[in-house]
């Protein structure tokens, strides 16, 4: 995750992970709720679905979504980048 993007996108694949640039600033938790608000628009989910497991005050962090597999995240995220 880069905080501080001019705009928040799906970068694309970064070794065994994605990359995600957001707009927010790394503060208060700002940084973390855009990371779930893009994920949730960009994989088609309610935001709620997202959830940060590891890396709330890290740029690496795991992300769960509920109600979509491995694969359909995958899918979703590369059709994105």
């Amino acid at each position: 995750m880069s905080p501080g993007a001019s705009r928040s996108e799906v970068v694309g694949p970064f070794g065994e992970a994605w990359k995600v640039r957001v707009a927010a600033a790394p503060e208060s938790g700002k940084a973390n709720e855009a990371v779930r608000e893009l994920l949730a628009a960009t994989l088609g989910v309610p935001r709620a679905s997202t959830t940060i497991l590891s890396g709330a005050t890290s740029r690496d962090k795991v992300v769960a979504v509920q109600g979509l597999t491995a694969a359909e995240v995958e899918a979703r995220l590369g059709a994105a980048a």
